[in-house]
């Protein structure tokens, strides 16, 4: 016998086995899955069966897309409707603006009839000084906010804190000094000038603060009532730093 003989005896062997062979049967009862071409058949009917859709055809993802849309455009809505109120403000904020300007523009003149005199407080001229330089850098501010809002840079009537629903001129502000008491700054010097110059400014910072808390609280803008609130901090600080230098 050759050596190729026990190799033909095992092909032999295996093909026979192969065709005794039993498929075998699920537990269930179920017939046996297809083998061979059978089930290529079958997975090509299945596929034949299988409609896939678009993803603009899928109900799911036309809802999504409805959803998303509606959302968006709300979002843009509420957006352009805000940057709009934001760019205009109310009439607190234009009325506040106007009348702390004005306000502010008077303290600025006192401050600087003040530094003129002779004999005066070193001490009350340093505040005097912060007074002049801070309150016109505020004006600026208020300026190029009306600005931006495209409301007119001061006001065209005399009439003021309307917008705090108790309308009087602008001279009769709280705090604001008459033109005798100005006149009386201009004239004085040493200590008479700076126990002037202290009752004026608090009396003026005393009456910016009711403005300035009012409009903190009720101003449409945030960079509004952030500057109110600056305002009441800064003057107040002034107020009690005034007091203290004219004690002896």
């Amino acid at each position: 016998m050759t050596d190729a003989d026990p190799r033909a005896a095992r092909r032999a062997e295996r093909a026979a086995f192969d065709d005794d062979a039993v498929p075998l049967r699920p537990l269930d009862g179920a017939p046996p899955p297809p083998t061979g071409d059978d089930a290529s058949a079958v997975d090509t009917a299945e596929d034949d069966d299988v409609v896939v859709l678009s993803w603009w055809q899928h109900p799911v993802n036309v809802i999504g897309l409805v959803v998303a849309v509606a959302l968006i455009g709300g979002m843009l809505g509420w957006l352009i409707r805000d940057t709009s109120a934001d760019e205009r403000g109310d009439a607190t904020d234009v009325g506040f603006l106007h009348d702390m300007r004005a306000h502010h523009e008077q303290a600025v003149e006192m401050a600087y009839t003040y530094l003129a005199l002779e004999g005066t407080s070193p001490g009350l001229r340093t505040v005097a000084g912060s007074i002049l330089v801070g309150q016109n850098i505020e004006v600026g501010r208020m300026i190029q906010m009306l600005r931006e809002m495209g409301r007119p840079e001061g006001a065209e009537s005399d009439t003021a804190m309307g917008w705090m629903g108790m309308p009087v001129t602008q001279g009769e502000m709280p705090g604001m000094a008459t033109e005798d008491e100005l006149d009386a700054l201009a004239a004085s010097s040493g200590r008479a000038a700076d126990e002037l110059f202290v009752q004026l400014m608090v009396a003026h910072h005393e009456g910016g603060l009711h403005m300035a808390e009012a409009a903190a609280d009720d101003a449409g803008l945030g960079k509004v009532r952030s500057l109110a609130r600056s305002i009441v901090t800064g003057q107040q600080s002034e107020i009690a730093e005034l007091e203290q230098l004219l004690d002896p």
